[in-house]
């Protein structure tokens, strides 16, 4: 095997863990029951009421994310960023398996709620940085604000905080609409948008050394 092979191996196999570790920080933060990270909000509302599963309604919105990149970037959609289907059905298989994993969890003092929360976040950070240094796929809700940047040459950090916001409040309405109370979206939601991407970035800096130690 050549050593590009060996790299490109190597970068699959730790985004497929980073995926997993993912999940688990999802799920970690669903259980606190704070209210879910902003991405997996709508998904987690519709789970709440109807039948499917939070990782299959993950599948089904992150395939609604991954046409309207193909809508908004039209005939400049790469091929390869097609990639984002398999990695979504992945990724909502893995968060049905963590929650199933933490199932016996149900916090039900505050304090214990925001330990949860917090270190779901942390872990869902490291999750992400691992994402990150693979460099192979983005998930289908980072391509999602990439394609608007790229369209309308929006700036990034804004973009994304401006797509959080949304998940957040589209969320929240249909919770409203569909059980005429608010559930998914609380205090957590602000604290992972907050804490998540913090989190991954001070792991990045820490470990600004790790790229070159694992890929040629």
């Amino acid at each position: 095997m050549t050593n590009n092979k060996k790299d490109l191996l190597k970068r699959y196999l730790i985004f497929l863990a980073g995926l997993f570790v993912n999940s688990l920080g999802v799920a970690l933060i669903t259980k606190a029951n704070l209210g879910t990270s902003p991405i997996s909000s709508i998904p987690y509302v519709l789970s709440l009421n109807f039948a499917l599963s939070l990782g299959s309604f993950t599948i089904i919105f992150s395939i609604l994310l991954i046409v309207l990149q193909i809508v908004i970037l039209g005939k400049n959609f790469k091929p390869e960023s097609l990639l984002q289907i398999p990695v979504s059905i992945a990724f909502g298989f893995f968060i049905d398996f963590s929650m199933i994993l933490l199932n016996a969890l149900n916090p039900q003092m505050y304090a214990a709620k925001v330990a949860y929360l917090l270190i779901g976040c942390l872990i869902l950070g490291v999750g992400v940085y691992m994402e990150v240094l693979a460099d192979v796929v983005m998930l289908p809700g980072e391509s999602f604000v990439r394609a608007v940047v790229a369209r309308w040459e929006t700036e990034f950090g804004v973009t994304k905080i401006a797509f959080d916001v949304s998940m957040a409040v589209i969320a929240a309405a249909a919770s409203f609409f569909l059980a005429r109370e608010l559930n998914g979206v609380r205090e957590g939601t602000i604290v992972a948008a907050l804490l998540v991407g913090f989190i991954a970035r001070t792991i990045g800096k820490k470990l600004h050394f790790l790229p070159g130690m694992l890929f040629e």
